[in-house]
């Protein structure tokens, strides 16, 4: 079940990408992300209402409400560091960075959680994600000589920022989901997301942006369409990782990146390099082998 779970996480994950793309070419990407998580918030609480998972509300906790609050505020630190590191730093040099995060989560599940079967296959294949992670990104000169030079490898700490917290989301919300229902549980942490996002547009002054009449209507439909398939994704990935092995769960979700390529493929008429392709095909190979024989 949590195989599935884990593989229905990585689709809505894929297809959102597309959609959100969709959503902000002249959208602000701040003002996007918390705009979406409005959506994600209500779909989230809508599912656990569904299911009738939403009366458990009130059995949460201390541990899990501080857990499940803390994952959440890791993803929107993930979030800030990010977006503070490409603004100081080339695209080529920060984004290979945030994508050890994954790596990063199999080497923290297997040291807290202690998932060390097959060891040695896990490790060679977070190695392999690691060097197809690499491959898959694209090369590019820097867009600011000037700026890049003003702060020298400052960007690095925001950098490998985003990656810590990125991996820390997903230990943080495995423990807090422990005996809470995983609907309630995305629902819950889901509001911590919120606040850090609305928090990011007022602090960069972005709030005028996120009026009604600022905001383009095509873009705000593929935008709330992005925030039912993230919805959709949380769901999955968190029932995954409550029933699963954190190790594995990551990157099978990770194979999200086979579904966005496919979709930019066909729908936005995008070209990927053999390198890319090469490298796309190491991580879904590894991907498997470890979600097979791990």
């Amino acid at each position: 079940m949590w195989l599935l779970a884990a593989a229905g996480s990585a689709l809505f994950a894929g297809v959102t990408a597309v959609l959100a793309k969709l959503g902000i070419r002249r959208t602000d990407p701040d003002v996007a992300t918390a705009i979406r998580t409005v959506v994600v918030l209500a779909f989230a609480w809508l599912m656990a209402a569904l299911t009738g998972q939403a009366g458990a509300l009130g059995s949460i906790g201390a541990t899990s409400w501080a857990f499940l609050a803390l994952s959440g505020v890791a993803t929107g630190a993930s979030w800030i560091c990010y977006f503070k590191a490409l603004s100081m730093g080339d695209v080529n040099k920060v984004v290979p960075i945030d994508k050890t995060s994954s790596v990063l989560t199999i080497l923290l599940a297997m040291a807290l959680f202690g998932e060390t079967d097959a060891l040695p296959l896990k490790l060679a294949c977070s190695a392999a994600i690691l060097l197809g992670t690499l491959m898959m990104v694209e090369r590019r000169q820097a867009a600011d000589a000037e700026t890049a030079a003003a702060h020298g490898s400052a960007y690095l700490v925001y950098a490998v920022g985003s990656a810590v917290f990125a991996a820390l989301t997903s230990i943080l919300a495995k423990v807090g989901i422990v005996g809470v229902p995983s609907n309630l549980a995305t629902a819950v942490r889901t509001c911590f997301v919120l606040v850090m996002a609305w928090l990011v547009v007022a602090l960069r002054h972005k709030l005028p942006q996120a009026r009604p009449s600022a905001l383009d209507r095509r873009e705000l439909a593929f935008l709330a369409l992005s925030g039912v398939t993230t919805g959709a994704s949380w769901l999955c990935y968190y029932l995954a990782i409550q029933q699963g092995i954190v190790s594995v769960v990551v990157p099978i979700d990770r194979l999200s990146t086979l579904v966005s390529m496919g979709f930019a493929a066909t729908v936005l008429r995008e070209r990927y390099t053999r390198r890319a392709l090469a490298g796309l095909a190491l991580v879904t190979v590894a991907t498997l082998a470890m979600a097979i024989w791990a």
